[in-house]
């Protein structure tokens, strides 16, 4: 289940996605996730979803990967749909509990939350599929770089952000040879309630955070053995520079954006 994960691995093969600039690729993800929350219906969401499938065949990327990357997350899925089946007012009872009464309106918007964290999940995704770790960094760097005349860190903060995100792969890999020893040494993560996959966790958790603490000071030591002082005065290989199918991707994003508005208004 673990090597399900996609977030933070990066796909490299050559397509009209891959090459677009990766501050664009940035702003698209934000405009998407505006997208995605501007959704007020189920007839919304299918505008989305067919630019999320668009955007998987231009980028080479197999769009079954997109869906791998949500299995990790089912249980956080389930939870999320089933808590505000629960919890949320509604006027029209389907089913009452005593304890809980579960209504129409909750179910729809149970649905659509459900709905709206697999469409983010696969996009954020989809940016770190098609976008090398280094050039990811770059891109943020330079739309931080603004915030520098008030003193932001820029450049550390996009080194934090992009590290953290090359980690995951590396990290759940780990997390995942440490479950298969555990196992083989009589472990069981499987059966049980709830309560009693959570303590069989403890011995999967403290080597993780062990190992991930090394692989943190092993970092720290190499950068400074290359006498890394932040972005001061760095030069960059490969310089920025939007192009035409960048502002293609743009204004694709805008009709998106535009269609998911006017769909939820209007129907």
């Amino acid at each position: 289940m673990l090597s399900d994960m996609t977030l933070g691995q990066y796909y490299p093969v050559k397509s009209t996605v891959h090459s677009l600039d990766p501050r664009m690729k940035i702003i698209l993800l934000i405009l998407a996730i505006v997208a995605v929350f501007t959704a007020g219906n189920s007839l919304a969401f299918l505008p989305v979803a067919a630019y999320i499938v668009l955007a998987s065949r231009l980028s080479n990327v197999p769009f079954k990967m997109l869906l791998k990357g949500i299995r990790p997350l089912r249980f956080i899925l389930i939870f999320t749909v089933v808590l505000n089946i629960f919890f949320l007012p509604g006027e029209t009872v389907w089913l009452d509990l005593g304890f809980a009464k579960i209504t129409k309106e909750a179910v729809i918007t149970a649905i659509h939350y459900g709905i709206r964290l697999i469409l983010l999940v696969m996009f954020s995704s989809l940016l770190t599929l098609t976008t090398a770790p280094v050039t990811l960094t770059d891109g943020l760097e330079r739309l931080l770089s603004p915030l520098a005349k008030i003193r932001f860190p820029a450049h550390e903060m996009a080194m934090m952000m992009t590290i953290a995100l090359r980690f995951i792969p590396t990290l759940l890999e780990e997390a995942d040879k440490i479950m298969k020893a555990q196992s083989a040494r009589g472990a069981d993560f499987e059966s049980g309630n709830l309560l009693a996959r959570a303590k069989a966790m403890v011995p999967l958790l403290v080597p993780l955070f062990v190992s991930a603490f090394r692989r943190a000071g092993d970092l720290a030591m190499a950068m400074e053995a290359r006498c890394y002082h932040g972005g001061k005065g760095r030069t960059r290989l490969h310089v920025l520079k939007m192009k035409k199918n960048d502002y293609i991707a743009l204004l694709s994003m805008a009709v998106l954006l535009a269609s998911v508005i006017l769909i939820s208004r209007f129907l």
